[in-house]
């Protein structure tokens, strides 16, 4: 007889090539008691010297191979179209990717009993009566967070065990992205370049290692469900500009503030958004990072 302390979790992440995608993939990599398998839409890998294959989720026979070649324990689901303007204009790719791929993916790990992880967003919401909670109805107000709602909806009729994590405001380092808000404020401003930041978003910007820590917990208590994973603190992009350049010694006087109707962007966007955690915190034991432990932690991470 086989001990239970002997036999591997097979976890596939699909999207290892994200952002969040590559910080997991460094976090599961490392666990010895993990058989770990990394996708993405590319051919390769970011990450080198990782177990991978290419994978384009909207191509139900892919999934179908990877799925029931690996047969996971778990999949965790980072891979989705998150232009929000150019899901406006994008319809079709955007639901085949955010919609149709889940619904794939859902399908095969129904068929296998895999437990689905899957990252939604607050863009579900209109963002008039932020920040929400896992119970509050949601209302999209553009085609992004329909799609996300969508992909939602789906993966709860699939049949197949599933834990969604919503968030939003995703910042942190990973080696092989390109810049996050942060990254981009801190160099933007480092030569001299004015920034027009929106004083009307309302959110609780989250630490892309943060989320990592709650996937982790669902995956060891196996607990399924709706979990919103965001930071402590609620704060415009522009206050939370404004810490940036306050910690990192940057000059605030080229940040300019404006309202989201001034860009005239395709996509309308929720204003006074954010989530609530404390389902997270009572649940998973979620304990995020302050604002100023995280900037501490991204200094360090990039050689600041």
């Amino acid at each position: 007889m086989i001990s239970g302390d002997l036999i591997k979790k097979r976890i596939l992440i699909i999207g290892s090539n994200g952002m969040l995608g590559q910080r997991l993939a460094e976090f599961f990599r490392s666990n010895d008691k993990i058989e770990l398998l990394c996708t993405s839409v590319e051919n390769e890998s970011l990450i080198p010297e990782i177990n991978y294959k290419q994978l384009d989720i909207t191509q139900k026979n892919k999934v179908r191979e990877i799925i029931l070649g690996f047969f996971p324990d778990f999949v965790i689901n980072t891979a989705a179209f998150t232009n929000v303007d150019n899901s406006e204009i994008e319809k079709e790719t955007a639901w085949k990717i955010n919609v149709n791929g889940p619904e794939n993916i859902a399908h095969y790990c129904w068929t296998i009993d895999a437990h689905l992880i899957h990252i939604s967003t607050d863009y579900i919401f209109d963002g008039k009566n932020g920040p929400y909670t896992e119970e509050d109805k949601p209302c999209p107000i553009g085609y992004y967070g329909r799609t996300k709602l969508a992909s939602e909806n789906s993966i709860r009729a699939s049949g197949a065990r599933f834990t969604v994590v919503r968030t939003n405001i995703l910042y942190g380092t990973a080696k092989y992205s390109r810049a996050d808000f942060v990254k981009w404020v801190i160099t933007s401003l480092r030569s001299q370049q004015i920034i027009r930041i929106v004083t009307d978003q309302i959110g609780n910007p989250t630490y892309i290692d943060d989320i990592v820590s709650a996937i982790n917990k669902v995956i060891e208590l196996k607990k399924e469900g709706i979990y919103n994973i965001g930071g402590i603190e609620m704060l415009s992009r522009f206050d939370f500009t404004m810490r940036i350049a306050k910690y990192f010694g940057l000059d605030e006087k080229l940040i300019f503030p404006i309202l989201t109707k001034d860009l005239n962007q395709p996509a309308h966007r929720p204003l006074k958004s954010g989530l609530i955690t404390l389902k997270a915190e009572t649940e998973l034991d979620y304990k995020p990072h302050s604002i100023e432990e995280t900037f501490e932690l991204i200094k360090k991470g990039l050689n600041l």
